[in-house]
């Protein structure tokens, strides 16, 4: 009951934004001085909790129809290329449009199964420092870290993947085959876009997208805290 209890002030504490070791010295008196919760502690938690949220967000987008059909970072049709879509869907090959479409969704599942091992590696890496801002910070806090810490990383890692996935599930071809067709047409401007950087790019955004809302879950949960992420600094068994 005591740890529960102790539980319980650690997530309110720092809701309210009580200092660390303000959280630190209340849990203590609350235990009958039992010893207290350190700093390190206290950031090897957040570190297993952004672990697991972060698993989970990579692990969302990663699935097939993780981009596809999620509307929020489905992967359109190029958008500098819009026009292009917009005229071979009014000659009726709407149907090879979409083939790009899913092709391109397709590609940047494949390669969002390279991101988890990037952002545990940076968790490791993180400071207490920057444990401290994370706690302290707005809710997209640990995703702008991992925004920071990684995106020049993953973007390498990305692309050949994108590139590779790119041919195996066709997009290549489709993409081919569509602007082929377009710039065919006569007085057409014709069009030329950097496919795997428009994915690789868009995959990226797609990604940090779902980090964030596994990282809102996170902070707007306490239970889910407790369950997820204290158990361990705290010793908690239930």
């Amino acid at each position: 009951m005591i740890k529960k209890l102790s539980i319980i002030l650690f997530c309110w504490m720092l809701i309210a934004g009580c200092s660390l070791s303000e959280i630190s010295q209340v849990i203590n008196d609350v235990t009958e001085g039992e010893k207290p919760l350190s700093e390190g502690e206290i950031i090897k938690g957040l570190k297993e909790a952004l672990t697991v949220g972060i698993s989970n967000g990579a692990g969302k987008v990663s699935a097939s129809d993780g981009y596809f059909k999620n509307v929020k970072i489905k992967l359109p049709f190029p958008p500098d290329a819009q026009n292009v879509a917009d005229k071979l869907r009014s000659i009726g090959l709407g149907g090879e449009v979409d083939k790009v479409i899913l092709s391109l969704n397709r590609a940047a599942e494949e390669a969002a199964k390279e991101a988890k091992p990037i952002f545990v590696s940076a968790i490791k890496q993180m400071t207490i420092r920057d444990g401290m801002q994370i706690l302290k910070g707005d809710d997209d806090a640990a995703t702008q870290y991992l925004k920071r810490t990684t995106s020049d990383q993953l973007r390498v890692k990305f692309r050949p993947v994108i590139e590779t996935a790119l041919q195996t599930v066709n997009a290549t071809k489709y993409w081919a085959d569509v602007m082929g067709t377009y710039n065919k047409i006569p007085l057409v401007k014709k069009v030329e876009t950097d496919l795997a950087g428009f994915v690789t790019e868009r995959a990226l955004d797609g990604l940090f997208f779902m980090i964030a809302a596994e990282e809102k879950k996170i902070r707007e949960d306490p239970l889910a805290r407790v369950s997820e992420i204290l158990k361990r600094v705290f010793g908690y068994e239930g």
